[in-house]
């Protein structure tokens, strides 16, 4: 597999909402107050590597259908606090339109997708769907993916860092503190990057940044 140039180092109480208790459950908490949060985390999935695992299975003719050449896609945009994040954070769930299924397709490879990120993530942005999905496309907009990473047709390897130092290069304002890559068995996962919550800019997110991949090296595969 080809290389990537040499590296170079990179230098509340939570309130309950419509009758859904919050529990901590670690990391995240199950419930909170819709709109009741700090910045936003916008998570960049790497395809080949879903399709590689899980979406081999579930979404073979959807997003990992033949053909696609997806590489970054968007998996969801979260609302997060300084320490953890909220989920699921309606008691009854707010049914998609149609015109927040179409504002969802804009941006996300399935609508199956779209539902499982309104559920878990948009419900706590305090919005109604149209506008969360309007939201993820104005987060998506506002990053420039390298163009080592647009649609590679060859398999490569790269080290974390490296991947975080081209988006840093790509994207005026971005800093490592500001995001992660993440990984899974040797592979490239996501890229996660933060916003303010008023989506004007990135921010720092300390908690987000330790979350790096500590592999040496990873595996990013060709689009499909």
């Amino acid at each position: 597999m080809p290389r990537l140039r040499p590296l170079v180092a990179l230098a509340l109480g939570l309130t309950l909402a419509s009758g859904a208790s919050a529990q901590d459950f670690g990391g995240f908490r199950r419930g909170g107050e819709p709109g009741s949060f700090d910045f936003y985390v916008l998570s960049l999935s790497w395809s080949p590597t879903y399709c590689d695992g899980e979406g081999a299975r579930r979404d073979r003719n959807g997003q990992c259908a033949p053909g696609r050449g997806l590489g970054f896609v968007v998996h969801g945009l979260w609302p997060q606090y300084e320490r953890g994040y909220p989920s699921n954070c309606s008691a009854v769930e707010r049914p998609l339109t149609r015109n927040a299924v179409e504002a969802a397709g804009e941006i996300m490879p399935s609508e199956g997708l779209a539902r499982h990120e309104w559920r878990t993530h948009g419900t706590c942005s305090g919005l109604d769907p149209l506008a969360y999905f309007k939201a993820v496309k104005t987060a998506r907009e506002a990053v420039t993916i390298p163009e080592a990473f647009m649609k590679p047709d060859t398999s490569l390897r790269a080290a974390p860092i490296e991947i975080a130092r081209q988006f840093v290069m790509a994207n005026k304002g971005l800093r490592p503190d500001m995001m992660s890559v993440t990984c899974r068995r040797g592979q490239l996962q996501d890229v996660r990057i933060c916003f303010s919550k008023d989506l004007r800019g990135f921010t720092p997110c300390p908690e987000v940044a330790r979350q790096n991949c500590r592999a040496g090296e990873v595996s990013v595969d060709a689009a499909r």
